[in-house]
């Protein structure tokens, strides 16, 4: 029969510095069940995880009886989901394009909206709008940047 965990206590718990299962002490708990811990070996504080990332939990693991909750599925951040949908929108914009659409991008040239442009460091990019006169905005698969044009035209 194994003792009752307590606060002060020590339990086995996956440590997140040291990368493998060892011996914590316990700092806090919900009910009977440890929250965070301390590691014996590191001395840092981390959550408890009763076994290594991907291992499967059996149904008595927790020890008592149950089997554990379902992971949740993490939501997607919205600076997640702007990346996404700015990779979308720039890849239905040079979707189809042969080589020869796209000008080689110089701050001498001038640009439309809609142009393709072929810039050395960021790559295809098509033109979003024109800012002023000297400025255009350009979505590039990475990320939206602002360009100088007409310069010395």
């Amino acid at each position: 029969m194994s003792k009752a965990l307590k606060t002060g206590g020590e339990v086995d718990s996956y440590c997140t510095k040291c990368k493998m299962i060892l011996n914590h002490r316990i700092i806090a708990m919900v009910g009977t069940t440890p929250v965070r811990v301390e590691c014996s070996t590191c001395n840092s504080h981390h959550n408890y995880r009763p076994r290594m990332p991907g291992e499967k939990s059996s149904p008595t693991a927790s020890g008592t009886g149950r089997s554990s909750p379902t992971p949740r599925v993490a939501k997607e951040t919205r600076a997640a989901q702007a990346e996404r949908e700015r990779t979308q929108s720039w890849e239905k914009s040079i979707a189809g394009k042969a080589l020869k659409d796209f000008r080689p991008y110089r701050i001498s040239e001038r640009f439309n909206e809609g142009d393709l442009l072929r810039h050395s460091k960021f790559g295809d990019g098509v033109v979003l709008r024109v800012i002023d006169a000297g400025k255009v905005e350009v979505l590039f698969k990475d990320d939206t940047r602002t360009l100088a044009q007409g310069i010395g035209a």
